[in-house]
């Protein structure tokens, strides 16, 4: 059998059957539990999907509980480069345990990177990422393009910013983040000094923005949208296709 090579080209020795997974990122967490019921058996307080997901709690994406992890006795333990810290990792893998690194950046390479990901613990391609990739392949973009700030926190306020995925959803979209080339991937900004805009996208994670927490704020229309649809990468991503479109666009008349 080829060696497990990881998104950071890393090679991880997963071993050719896997019973055991422990998974530090909610939107893997997802994933494997969805295509292969019962192989999760550790993942962090913020792993909510699938909502019947009764596993080992190991704290969050940012510290995480190294030695209930290697209690555990994963076979492979599921990370990724954005969430989790190296420090952490590099513990995991001292302790002797096969730690595999996603990188995700944009839409289709969600698909690319969940295929080999899934392959790794020895899982044949599930068909909610068949379907998700033909639902996405199928999107056109919207014409004329929106332009959009994202917020994700307030107090301070927070916006995402360059080289993320929810920046690459909504171009996919038609939708520019006109934070998007900001040096920060997480910038602050003052809601009173943006650029031109059409839309706020309001997500409902990390911060719960609601109809009176929010939209208030800002002069342009607010979509109140799903987080996990904006931001995670996995079995939502067929709900995404169908419902972000409609979420987003009811919000802002065309110009």
């Amino acid at each position: 059998m080829a060696p497990v090579i990881d998104d950071e080209k890393r090679e991880v020795p997963v071993p050719a059957t896997v019973r055991r997974v422990v998974s530090l990122v909610p939107s893997l967490t997802e994933a494997v539990a969805h295509s292969a019921p019962g192989l999760v058996v550790g993942a962090t307080d913020w792993c909510t999907q699938p909502g019947d997901l009764d596993v080992a709690r190991i704290r969050g994406t940012k510290n995480p509980d190294v030695g209930a992890i290697v209690a555990l006795q994963p076979d492979v333990v599921l990370a990724n480069q954005e969430e989790n810290r190296l420090p952490d990792l590099d513990a995991l893998r001292e302790a002797g345990l096969a730690v595999y690194v996603t990188d995700i950046r944009d839409v289709d390479g969600a698909f690319a990177s969940l295929a080999r990901m899934l392959a790794a613990c020895r899982i044949d391609e599930p068909g909610w990422l068949r379907e998700a990739r033909d639902l996405w392949a199928a999107v056109t973009p919207a014409q004329p393009r929106l332009r959009a700030v994202v917020p994700i926190w307030r107090k301070p306020w927070m916006a995402v910013g360059s080289d993320t995925f929810t920046g690459a959803v909504l171009d996919r979209l038609g939708i520019d983040n006109v934070l998007g080339d900001d040096p920060q991937r997480y910038p602050r900004f003052d809601p009173a000094d943006l650029p031109e805009h059409d839309l706020v996208v309001l997500p409902d994670e990390p911060y719960l923005f609601t109809a009176d927490d929010g939209p208030e704020s800002f002069q342009a229309a607010s979509a109140l949208v799903s987080g996990r649809l904006l931001t995670w990468y996995g079995p939502s991503l067929t709900e995404a296709a169908q419902q972000l479109p409609r979420a987003l666009f009811r919000s802002t008349p065309p110009r």
